[in-house]
């Protein structure tokens, strides 16, 4: 009888705070990225005294930032994949945000 139960996947205790932690952190690595940007340009311009060396930096931590945003996006996208054809949901999808007992005055 055992072997014919349903094995389920367990999740970590914690797991959704590290989630939570690691959005969260978003806004802080979009900064950092354009930080370490700017630092990587500073100092080539300072090696090759070349001045648009410092705004090549700038680009790739922007750069950097936006790959960042991008990837959040994809993964928040991703765990909401499932909830389309949750029933707790459809009424929202097929009605929108309007309550069911809307009396309107």
């Amino acid at each position: 009888m055992e072997e014919n139960k349903k094995v389920e996947k367990t999740r970590p205790k914690h797991r959704d705070k590290f989630e939570a932690l690691d959005n969260l952190s978003l806004g802080i690595s979009m900064v950092a990225a354009v930080a370490i940007g700017f630092g990587i340009g500073y100092g080539l311009k300072t090696i090759f005294e070349i001045d648009w060396l410092l705004w090549l930096g700038v680009f790739w931590g922007i750069s950097a930032a936006i790959l960042n945003v991008y990837k959040a996006y994809k993964r928040a996208q991703k765990s909401f994949e499932g909830m389309e054809n949750d029933p707790r949901y459809a009424h929202r999808a097929k009605y929108g945000d309007k309550e069911l007992n809307d009396n309107e005055d």
